[in-house]
């Protein structure tokens, strides 16, 4: 789906951290649990919202670990990758959406008026 996309790399490794963090730190990880996964792409953006099924004892936030420790960054490489990063939802389940911008030199060019030769500058 994202095959010669320039964000596909990136999309890759925020699809992981988020559906990891579902099943690690929600009711998704339950027997039982699901998480949904849905992907928008367009020429300007890639769009990854990532729905748990709820029942965290804390919010979604990027930790600030120490060197020593085993976890606690995933949110940050996912807001260090993304453009945006929006978490919405509460103890029914939380959709954490980052979105990925396509570098400049590959959105699609804005269309210019045509131009009858001898008529506009």
């Amino acid at each position: 789906m994202l095959d010669g996309h320039p964000r596909s790399e990136d999309a890759a490794l925020v699809v992981t951290e988020l559906g990891t963090n579902a099943v690690v730190h929600t009711a998704s990880g339950n027997p039982g649990g699901t998480f949904h996964v849905a992907l928008t792409v367009s020429p300007l953006a890639v769009v990854i919202e990532v729905t748990d099924s709820g029942t965290s004892e804390t919010s979604p936030r990027v930790q600030r670990p120490t060197p020593e420790s085993t976890h606690g960054r995933g949110l940050g490489m996912v807001a260090a990758l993304a453009d945006r990063v929006r978490i919405q939802g509460g103890d029914p389940g939380r959709t954490v959406a980052a979105e990925l911008d396509a570098p400049l030199h590959c959105q699609e060019p804005t269309p210019q008026p045509a131009r009858a030769q001898g008529l506009l500058p």
